[in-house]
């Protein structure tokens, strides 16, 4: 059976959400920009009516002036982004159990074994159009295809609040003309190297020889080439995996009791980095951090927060953790501690943004991620933060064979 591959493309998603909480703003040219009281700063978002004027996502502030002097900058709020995106991903899930997002903003959605209960792709995907707009009051352009990358496509295409179809026998025409960093994965570097060999369009590229874009780009040349030659077969992730782990933590008793910040700092890293570690490699984000204390009394209590954005660097768990700690000490010697991230969902593809904020995370991550490689080739204790040198006996632990995961990993829903 063919499958049937849905994207879900928000349309003008935070600028759209500001709207809705400010109707005086609709209509008008608008930018979601990170400093809209200052010249400084730069669009994060924009709506349509600034993408007239010419203002682009990543303009000065100034710049986007210049092009639209009307325009009106307004602040970020994470926060009803969020509960926008985890909304629309419900809608979604009553079509099918594969949803897979792609940023806030962005879904793919497997469909194929929906049809009998709720129609072809095409009417699936102008169900969803109609739900999102009465529902949560913003539009949704939505791609059809028979693969990932070229519903993507389709749901950039035609914007806004529409859906486009790419099948199998007419993907050439529809697709192969496309601007070829219009495809997935193309990036600035990438797209620069493919124009030095005449590769303009999708087609040229899928009319390249194979081994000379393994040559040229290596493997992501190869991944390239079949992705625009329709030949992409990922699966998209199933949303009945998404609270197979309801929390991931770790503790550890110390070696002698706990009485300073910095003696509390120590082991928070140590068990903050395990729990870190730990949901890169099972693909999860958290939303709250939770922490343990046992104090030299054996008096315990736990503590919880949100985080301020959903993520899982190391960096963000101990800071939350640690103020977690400052609120809630009694000021007694503490003999154990234990850090859990709550609130887990999986997040297997996380797209670049302009949101400060979030690029600061994203670059922790990447910072992370390559600890956690060196780790692996060379040993845990490798690579440290400066802290852990103060004092051997705290630091000259890892509690990461004694990781506790609830509940296990493959348990259905």
């Amino acid at each position: 059976m063919e499958r049937v591959i849905l994207h879900s493309d928000l349309n003008n998603f935070y600028a759209s959400v500001e709207c809705l909480y400010n109707p005086s703003l609709r209509g008008k040219p608008i930018a979601v920009s990170g400093n809209p009281e200052t010249r400084h700063g730069i669009v994060l978002a924009k709506n349509y009516a600034a993408k007239a004027c010419g203002v682009a996502t990543g303009n000065p502030l100034w710049l986007a002036k210049q092009k639209c002097p009307d325009i009106i900058f307004v602040p970020p709020h994470y926060e009803l982004y969020i509960k926008y995106s985890e909304t629309a991903r419900e809608i979604y899930s009553e079509y099918t159990d594969q949803v897979e997002p792609y940023g806030l903003d962005e879904c793919w959605l497997d469909v194929t074994g929906s049809s009998a209960l709720f129609g072809d792709g095409p009417t699936i995907a102008d169900k969803l159009r109609e739900r999102v707009k009465s529902e949560l009051g913003v539009t949704v352009s939505v791609g059809v295809s028979y693969n990932k990358i070229f519903a993507k496509l389709g749901s950039d295409i035609k914007k806004p609040d529409a859906t486009t179809v790419i099948k199998r026998t007419r993907f050439k025409e529809i697709v192969w003309p496309l601007p070829v960093n219009d495809l997935l994965y193309v990036g600035k570097s990438t797209h620069k190297k493919l124009l030095n060999y005449k590769i303009k369009t999708i087609g040229d590229l899928a009319r390249s020889d194979k081994h000379f874009m393994k040559y040229l780009l290596g493997q992501n040349g190869v991944m390239l080439w079949m992705f625009a030659n329709g030949l992409d077969t990922s699966p998209v992730s199933n949303i009945g995996a998404k609270s197979l782990i309801k929390s991931i933590g770790n503790s550890t008793t110390s070696p002698r009791d706990l009485i300073t910040d910095e003696d509390i700092k120590i082991i928070l890293y140590v068990l903050c980095e395990c729990v870190s570690s730990r949901m890169r490699e099972y693909n999860f984000i958290c939303s709250t951090v939770q922490i343990g204390i046992r104090d030299n009394e054996l008096h315990s209590y736990e503590r919880q927060g949100r985080l301020s954005y959903p993520n899982r660097t190391s960096k963000s768990l101990f800071n939350k953790a640690f103020e977690l700690y400052k609120q809630h000490a009694t000021g007694k010697p503490v003999r154990s501690l234990s850090v859990r991230a709550c609130g887990l969902f999986l997040s297997e593809h996380e797209q670049l943004s302009f949101l400060p904020e979030i690029s600061q995370i994203q670059r922790q991550e990447d910072l992370e991620r390559t600890v956690d490689i060196i780790r692996s080739r060379f040993g845990h204790y490798s690579v440290g933060r400066g802290i852990m040198l103060t004092d051997k006996e705290l630091s000259n632990i890892n509690p990461k064979d004694e990781h506790i995961i609830h509940p296990d990993i493959f348990l259905r829903r």
